[in-house]
């Protein structure tokens, strides 16, 4: 497939799950008008953002893959004939939990699923008391619309996920996120944060010479506990080129449906003029598997 028309959807979630996902299908519908062969959803899309507390109850928010968020969105991908990245909440086995994406084939088909690999603990983030680290690997899932190298929010900061999803053949890299600003953060860190963000991710798509989605929630979320305190999701989802260039960008407040057509055949041209995967001195990176050089 030379030519990929994608959606991204930025969404604002509540406390509802019936709602979120009733909202979800409506922009996946009006995705799927607008001609979308690929849709992909923010982290954790089917609730609010509980990682901002420890507490025990929460695990109720988790469910089975196959289970009903699955049963919902492959239902939807089968009837619009399209392919859906979404971000669940994974209930393994009881007390064994995940974070993890989900890809569903446009027949409805489970066609392969991601467990995010690096899972944070930071204020506010407390993804370590909830999520298992994966166990699967770096994997990209074979599509009808080509291999998508899915993975997961904090994953987005490692150039060694993105690269090893390019070494097993991936087409594209992919970003469920859920990340925004503390309250107290200035608008001079806000900023900096925010550059960061996209300019990492741009980076990835660099030095692998492929298209990069990444796709954010927006809109405030307090905490369960203090109304008073929480997270202001910054949006800002975006898609680049091969060669880091912004090919869309939503915005920082709203929520949006962001169309976006790939070219995916730019990756061959882009890594024939810079062929980093060929010069690359995989006899000297041996230290890599190292947590420090001492």
């Amino acid at each position: 497939m030379k030519m990929l028309k994608v959606a991204l959807i930025q969404q604002s979630c509540g406390s509802s799950r019936d709602e979120n996902l009733a909202e979800t299908a409506r922009m996946i519908r009006q995705a799927a008008a607008s001609g979308a062969q690929l849709i992909v959803l923010q982290e954790l899309h089917a609730s609010t953002y509980f990682c901002q507390v420890e507490s025990p109850p929460l695990f109720d928010l988790a469910e089975p893959i196959p289970g009903p968020s699955t049963d919902t969105l492959g239902k939807l991908a089968g009837e619009l004939g399209l392919v859906i990245v979404a971000s669940l909440f994974e209930r393994r086995a009881a007390g064994l939990y995940h974070n993890t994406a989900v890809v569903l084939e446009k027949d409805g088909s489970i066609a392969g699923i991601y467990r995010k690999m690096h899972i944070p603990d930071d204020p506010g983030f407390y993804e370590k008391f909830y999520f298992t680290p994966g166990d699967i690997g770096f994997n990209p899932v074979k599509t009808s619309v080509g291999t998508l190298g899915v993975l997961v929010c904090w994953d987005q900061w490692y150039p060694e996920a993105a690269r090893l999803m390019a070494l097993a053949g991936a087409d594209l890299l992919i970003y469920p996120t859920a990340i925004g600003w503390d309250l107290g953060d200035t608008k001079e860190e806000q900023r900096r944060q925010y550059d960061a963000w996209v300019t990492v991710q741009r980076g990835h798509a660099v030095a692998n010479g492929l298209p990069l989605l990444s796709v954010n929630r927006v809109g405030f979320e307090s905490s369960p506990e203090r109304a008073d305190v929480g997270i202001q999701f910054w949006g800002g989802s975006f898609a680049a080129g091969p060669q880091g260039e912004i090919l869309a960008e939503a915005s920082q407040e709203c929520e949006e449906i962001i169309m976006v057509e790939i070219d995916c055949a730019r990756s061959e041209q882009v890594r024939r003029i810079w062929p980093f995967l060929r010069d690359r001195r995989i006899d000297a990176y041996g230290d890599l598997l190292k947590r420090f050089r001492d």
